[in-house]
């Protein structure tokens, strides 16, 4: 790969999903044919004091212009009858079609968002800063989004630049044209500059027509410097959610802006996966939980909805304000497979929304629609661009490795090109970490191109690695290697467990019987079939940003010897290049590593 593209890459930032609390069961249930209060029907269809306003809204895109593969590509569906099936889904081409078609005969439409439309995107965006992004979003007529974490992972500057628009820097304008920038504006209410206290950008902003007003304010979790790289961040403070929406609220009601919505990048997990789950029936176990749902309870009666995102979830439920009345909270999954249509019922004399009316329901982007022809060429000028790099074939597999459980093969696959990378570089290397959420998705079979099945390709290799972090050594003591593992279940991470991808020989059992540390089972801890010393040193590989403590891993900051390797995906790279051929592809890990009781 030509080093000029090497720097290309998006700087890393962990995706991870926040860590979800258990809640009870919510006490208002509502039908999921309806998701609306069973209050008398509002007579509001244009005519007189009523106005619908559809609000069209998804989040966490993550730059997937193309249609994304394997389980990434998929949504469930639950049936009447309790089955399930899954649905291919995604894509801008069929995601700008559905759009366009849900606006038909809704004079009064938005389209918003929650964050994360850029960052950890595949590689026919991530290659270009993610300009392609921004301009597919511009396309499909965005109106607002939120920053989410992942809006930082060049810095506050190149944020500035995707709103601004201007050429990269660095590496220029792509093909010759100047980029023009986002026309929505990003909303950062609590996003602040330590020196000047005020916010990097938009606060929020108001929608008009006809008389009718909307306003957004549009906020990222507070938590987005522990998952982000601290060179991401520099010099801003992330406040309090709640807080801050509750501030710009009353600011917007003085401004006689009564009709209010939160674009909040935070969320929560319905107690099922499947998209059209009724997560406002009642039941021991149902409902909702996670950091939205504290959120959503503080968050003063003057939002009428939030639109949430983060942790890449499907739901359309209700949970109570402060003043005890349901309001509508939703999520649309992420990479594009979903959009959520909200109908918000305007009354002109009040200036405000009619709660009782609001309903919501996730609609899938199927890909048996026609395709947006402005979307497709689009595809194709940046698809054009980047092939050179994107279609090199880098090595070949025996079958699907995916990233789904707590232990994947594609995470198997990663650890162990990080030891042999390690390795090569410091032969007293004895094993490898690498985080869940840094993975972002495993390596089809299929093939995606003209390369045949079984080849892996560097675009597809960069789908799974787009973060540019570097492959860390240093050294820990068999007690910190233990510790760190105890925080992947407790702590920080209790809540929602992040288990480490670890390298061939390094076992150990998890105990999800137990509670906080104690599941990881200390004495189990073994490395080439000999115990864990508490005493020794062990030169541990880590990507830079486990290598700083990210994700709650505070132990794995503390190592010692510091070296700074080279690039996690060029290490993935030599890897399958080293050990696969046509004729002898790479088999499918076991994922055997860590044993599970449950």
């Amino acid at each position: 790969m030509p080093p000029t593209f090497r720097h290309r890459r998006t700087h890393r930032l962990l995706a991870a999903a926040a860590g979800l609390a258990t809640v009870g069961a919510l006490a208002a249930a509502m039908p999921a044919s309806a998701h609306q209060d069973k209050a008398t029907p509002l007579h509001h269809h244009g005519s007189g004091r009523y106005q619908d306003v559809q609000l069209l809204s998804f989040n966490d895109l993550h730059g997937n212009l193309e249609p994304p593969t394997g389980s990434s590509g998929r949504v469930t569906e639950l049936a009447a009858d309790g089955t399930t099936k899954t649905i291919d889904a995604g894509g801008v081409e069929y995601l700008a079609t559905h759009l366009r078609n849900a606006r038909k005969d809704n004079k009064y439409s938005i389209t918003a968002a929650a964050g994360d439309m850029v960052g950890a995107s595949p590689l026919i965006s991530g290659l270009f800063h993610d300009e392609p992004t921004i301009e597919a979003l511009n396309g499909l007529d965005l109106d607002v989004t939120s920053v989410g974490n992942h809006e930082f992972d060049e810095g506050a500057k190149e944020l500035a630049r995707l709103q601004k628009g201007g050429c990269h820097p660095t590496d220029g304008c792509y093909g010759g044209e100047k980029f023009g920038g986002a026309d929505f504006p990003y909303l950062a209410a609590n996003v602040t500059d330590e020196k000047t206290k005020k916010p990097i950008l938009k606060p929020y902003w108001v929608w008009k027509k006809n008389g009718v007003k909307v306003g957004f304010i549009g906020v990222t979790l507070e938590g987005t410097p522990n998952i982000v790289s601290a060179e991401g961040v520099k010099g801003l403070k992330f406040g309090d959610e709640v807080e801050t929406i509750n501030k710009y609220a009353k600011e917007l009601q003085r401004q006689g802006v009564k009709s209010i919505v939160a674009l909040i990048h935070e969320g929560g997990a319905p107690a099922s996966t499947a998209y059209n789950y009724d997560c406002d029936s009642p039941g021991a176990g149902d409902g909702i939980s996670g950091p939205i749902v504290d959120i959503a309870k503080n968050v003063t009666p003057a939002v009428d909805a939030l639109v949430t995102g983060h942790t890449h979830q499907a739901y359309a439920c209700t949970i109570p304000d402060p003043a005890g009345k349901p309001r509508m909270v939703t999520s649309a999954s992420s990479f594009g497979r979903l959009y959520t249509d909200t109908t918000l019922t305007y009354d002109r004399w009040t200036g405000d929304i009619a709660r009782t009316a609001v309903k919501s329901a996730n609609h899938v982007v199927t890909r048996d629609v026609a395709k947006a022809a402005d979307m497709t060429s689009l595809i194709t000028k940046w698809k054009a661009l980047s092939a050179p790099v994107a279609s090199r074939p880098i090595g070949y597999i025996a079958g699907e490795i995916g990233n789904v459980g707590t232990e994947s093969p594609m995470g198997d696959l990663i650890a162990d090109a990080q030891l042999a990378y390690a390795k090569s570089v410091d032969a007293e290397a004895d094993l490898a970490v690498m985080n869940p959420g840094g993975i972002r998705a495993g390596l089809t079979y299929a093939a995606s191109g003209g390369e045949g099945d079984g080849v892996v390709t560097f675009g597809e290799a960069y789908t799974v690695q787009p973060f540019a972090n570097t492959v860390n050594l240093v050294d820990l003591t068999g007690a910190q290697v233990v510790t760190a593992l105890q925080q992947q279940v407790s702590g920080a991470n209790e809540a929602a467990p992040k288990i480490l991808q670890i390298s061939k020989g390094l076992t150990y059992t998890l105990d999800l019987t137990k509670t906080g540390a104690a599941r990881v089972v200390a004495d189990s801890v073994k490395l080439n079939g000999a115990a864990i010393d508490p005493a020794a040193t062990y030169r541990v590989a880590m990507n830079s940003f486990l290598a700083g403590g990210g994700d709650g891993f505070a132990e794995l900051g503390k190592g010692a010897n510091v070296r700074v390797g080279g690039d996690d995906l060029a290490a993935l790279e030599a890897y399958l290049t080293a050990n696969s051929a046509a004729t002898t592809p790479y088999p499918v890990p076991a994922a055997d590593r860590i044993t599970v009781v449950k």
